[in-house]
């Protein structure tokens, strides 16, 4: 079972939650922060403090739903069950952070993103963790993860049209197409997940396990591969999230675009994205995963950089631009979720026991760690250089604003790549440990123990 390639309509369907799920992932670090900051009169200090506040927090949550979610067994499946729970929380937090008005205070965006970031962690976590069981194929979950991929990128694309058509409708300025990508996300997420729940398997997970104490927490950070796989994901996510918090304040303050033109700019960096998704898929299975991932890496610091050589206001420049940056960012997000699921059979075979959600919990805070850094440090650096977000800078925190946006992206990219390109559990090591895995599973007589 664990080679049986799922078909393209199984996957389309479990990755149908990602377009109401990146449509609300993308204005959580791109729109929301600027948007309380310059048109719901929050100070750049206050809104840097209180989502960094709420994603250090998040982060601690993670984990602790991770190991819950391995110990659940129910009627329709452990990540199912919880992928269901996410849905009333993602509608009532995505609705009050969307559809704010102007006069709002810290304490009401402090509690709402914690509500928001509940359901965000349950609902990804859920999704990542059940794709990881539909095969055990190292090559299968490049092709998985690929779709997930996919559909975060189409549900990004979808969003960042939103603020485009809507002055065809007769329907303009910032806090309406804000407002849009509030209910994209309360409208499609009950229904997308529920056709997800109903559509797709989730095979069973076998007799349940107990919940894990600490004892399972602190083991994993002894297994090497799993410490380099949070490592490189913290670089990869944080650069792109830097990138997201700063972007149009660059290309508005340095490059002299309107907003509405570099919108346009981050729809082109995601069409980039979602035609790279494909092409590292197939290059993952041709190469392996860790050097694909490495080269990827590669390529996006220096398209980065190359932002700099991009005229002021010269959109075929910043239209290329951006599209090549897109194009290597769709690799680490999900490779680096295809190595993982490769690395919780490695854990299972060393420790006996299915940690699947613990290990996607803890990849999803080193995510969040950086995407935290990425509005928590970098809004106040840009603040204590001078920045002002409301009406410009002055020449200092231009330039800080200019640097901050490109060499700290590609440094980070960088460092990750160095950092996986001899990651050690190739196709042939895995091959092995499933091997090991399966047999187990048959010895003791148990069709569950292996997915």
């Amino acid at each position: 079972m664990s080679g049986e390639p799922r078909s393209a309509r199984t996957l389309a369907a479990w990755a149908l939650p990602c377009l109401p799920m990146a449509g609300l992932n993308l204005p959580l670090v791109v729109y929301l922060p600027e948007y309380y900051a310059s048109e719901l009169g929050l100070s750049l200090a206050a809104v840097g403090a209180t989502f960094l506040m709420v994603r250090l927090l998040d982060i601690g949550f993670d984990p602790f739903i991770g190991g819950v979610m391995d110990a659940t067994r129910s009627p329709i499946g452990r990540f199912k069950f919880w992928f269901l729970i996410s849905v009333p929380l993602m509608v009532a937090s995505s609705y009050a952070l969307f559809m704010a008005k102007p006069g709002v205070t810290s304490g009401y965006l402090l509690f709402w993103l914690v509500v928001v970031y509940a359901s965000a962690s349950i609902s990804t976590l859920a999704q990542l963790a059940w794709g990881s069981v539909l095969s055990g194929d190292y090559n299968q979950r490049s092709r998985i993860y690929g779709w997930w991929q996919a559909g975060n990128v189409v549900g990004i694309i979808l969003v960042l049209t939103l603020p485009a058509v809507l002055p065809l409708l007769g329907v303009g300025g910032h806090a309406a197409g804000v407002r849009a990508m509030g209910w994209f996300i309360v409208i499609l997420a009950p229904l997308t997940i529920a056709y997800a729940t109903w559509r797709v398997p989730e095979p069973d997970a076998g007799a349940a396990q107990a919940k894990p104490g600490l004892a399972d927490y602190l083991n994993l950070f002894r297994q090497p591969n799993v410490v380099r796989l949070l490592l490189a994901d913290f670089l990869i996510g944080a650069g792109p999230a830097i990138t997201g918090a700063l972007f149009f304040f660059f290309f508005e303050r340095v490059k002299g675009f309107q907003k509405d033109t570099a919108s346009l700019l981050l729809l082109i960096y995601f069409v980039g994205g979602l035609i790279g998704a494909p092409l590292w898929a197939w290059l993952a299975t041709r190469f392996g995963k860790h050097r694909t991932l490495a080269a990827s890496n590669v390529l996006y610091a220096a398209a980065t950089v190359g932002a700099l050589a991009i005229p002021p206001g010269s959109v075929p420049m910043g239209a290329l631009l951006m599209f090549l940056i897109g194009v290597p960012y769709a690799a680490g997000a999900f490779l680096l979720r295809a190595m993982m699921a490769d690395v919780g059979d490695e854990v299972r075979l060393q420790a006996g026991k299915d940690q699947t959600g613990l290990l996607y919990a803890l990849l999803s805070g080193t995510l969040k760690i950086g995407s935290a850094i990425a509005v928590g440090v970098a809004f106040p650096l840009l603040q204590a250089l001078g920045f002002d977000a409301r009406h410009g800078g002055g020449s200092g925190g231009l330039e800080g604003l200019k640097w901050l946006f490109v060499l700290a992206p590609a440094a980070l990219a960088l460092a990750a790549s160095w950092l996986i390109v001899n990651f050690p559990l190739t196709a042939e090591r895995h091959a092995q440990i499933r091997r090991h895995l399966d047999a187990e599973a048959a010895a003791a007589g148990d069709p569950h123990a292996v997915h």
